[in-house]
């Protein structure tokens, strides 16, 4: 039998990247291997994005480089397209552009790819494959083979899969299905192995958070009671919540945040606007004076509270009052981390047949504008940091500098801190402590105190 090798690349968020740590521990699994090379592989995988026009122009991009990289071998290499390209492809138009892609995969499939990656070869009928079924129901547990593609020190675990929200602008539950949560059980299992791994970071992830368990219909299968499940672990570890809803939340649930050991005082809740004209015809189901409520208990009970959160600016029918709004929404709540982008109108969806488009020019004015305000608050924080000693996760060593990140910061998303080390041993995955000396914009620079690795 012929040893096959694979290179992966993987796009999109990390909820997409646990897929794509799904795909490679099923090829490991089935003795298919990895390469870090592709002038070494015989199957170029690509895990893509389609949440919006950028994220498919970036998937195809890839595709043309594999097609490339195809034809210096046409005959023995092999070009695999994995995940929500795939799924959001249901018409089949770009499928039909790239007829040397020789398989394409949907979501439902990735645990079993490397039955469909043996069958290029095995079967080797030159015509492209495809399994992609209409409606997604994959959910994986903590026995499905998976590769921890992140360092060692931090890893995601995807708690849930789908959504129920049915927002006007988003494609997501057309592309990735209905909300699927897992067991309580087995994301324990899950969390329990990583931390015997010697994981400083769980990173809990959804399309929804705070959505886990509406599906399962049963008394204590929520995220508030997760949490707690979570956080009486054993282990030196944080726990940090992503891609939580401002309609979903419960006094229980800030009272867990409150009085939790290892939950970090940091939530990211995406708010799309502040305005309730474009709130309620966005379909949040949250109106700005409960957004306003929200934050303001956050603060008051957990102080200290690092939010991030993003905007959407651009949307059908958002007038320059709309936007001033937000602006000085953004401007009086200084949120610690932020990000803005522009509206793109997504087939099939509610809010691409809404009349009164903003021009695409407006919508890039708006959102630099944010992006400028936010620039100002960010700065404006992490001068306040200077002479503070703060516990730092230690990411990666260059330079005679270790880079990491503060409770206010995860991964690849937020700031970075950078530390002179000098001659001490220090190693991806440490807890600094660090004095913060000087400030920018986004990043900050410190010196070492001591470290507790």
């Amino acid at each position: 039998m012929k040893q096959i090798y694979v290179y992966t690349m993987s796009l999109g968020c990390p909820k997409n990247f646990v897929d794509t740590e799904i795909l490679t521990g099923n090829l490991l699994s089935a003795n298919i291997g990895l390469t870090e090379s592709p002038a070494d592989a015989d199957v170029y995988m690509i895990n893509t994005c389609a949440f919006i026009p950028p994220a498919r122009a970036e998937a195809e991009s890839f595709i043309r480089k594999a097609v490339a990289w195809k034809k210096k071998k046409p005959e023995t290499r092999k070009i695999a397209i994995c995940g929500c390209l795939v799924q959001w492809d249901k018409k089949m138009d770009i499928a039909e552009k790239y007829p040397e892609v020789d398989l394409w995969l949907g979501i439902d499939k990735i645990a079993n790819i490397a039955k469909y990656i043996r069958g290029l070869y095995d079967k080797n009928t030159g015509k492209p494959v495809r399994s992609c079924s209409d409606k997604p129901e994959f959910i994986h547990d903590e026995n499905t083979p998976r590769l921890q593609l992140t360092p060692k020190h931090y890893a995601y675990i995807k708690i849930a899969d789908g959504c129920d929200n049915r927002c006007a602008y988003c494609s997501i539950p057309g592309i990735r299905g209905g909300l699927r949560s897992r067991s309580s059980e087995s994301i324990l299992k899950e969390a329990e192995a990583l931390i015997a791994n010697g994981c400083r970071e769980l990173i809990i992830i959804a399309q929804d958070t705070t959505a886990f368990g509406k599906d399962l219909h049963k008394l204590h299968e929520n995220l508030p009671s997760l949490l707690k499940k979570l956080d009486a672990l054993k282990g030196n570890f944080w726990i940090r919540i992503l891609y939580t809803h401002p309609a979903h939340f419960s006094d229980e649930l800030i009272a867990v945040l409150k009085n939790a050991k290892h939950i970090l005082p940091y939530i990211d809740m995406p708010l799309q606007h502040i305005s309730d004209r474009i709130l309620m015809s966005m379909g949040r189901k949250v109106r700005s004076e409960q957004i306003k409520i929200l934050l303001s208990k956050l603060r008051a009970e957990i102080p200290g509270i690092a939010i991030r959160t993003t905007f959407l600016v651009g949307y059908p029918g958002e007038t320059e009052e709309d936007f001033k709004e937000l602006a000085n929404f953004v401007r009086t709540q200084k949120f610690e981390r932020l990000g803005a982008f522009t509206y793109y109108p997504e087939p099939g969806t509610p809010a691409s047949a809404f009349p009164d488009k903003v021009p695409d020019d407006v919508a890039e004015k708006r959102k630099d504008i944010i992006m400028r305000i936010q620039a100002e608050n960010s700065l404006e924080r992490n001068t306040m940091l200077a002479g503070k000693v703060l516990e730092v996760l230690v990411d990666k060593i260059a330079n005679g500098q270790a880079i990491g990140r503060t409770f206010m910061d995860s991964p690849d998303i937020d700031n970075t801190v950078k530390v002179k080390i000098g001659k001490s041993k220090v190693s991806s995955g440490d807890l600094l402590k660090v004095k913060i000396k000087s400030a920018g914009i986004y990043d900050v620079e410190g010196l070492l105190v001591n470290s507790d690795s």
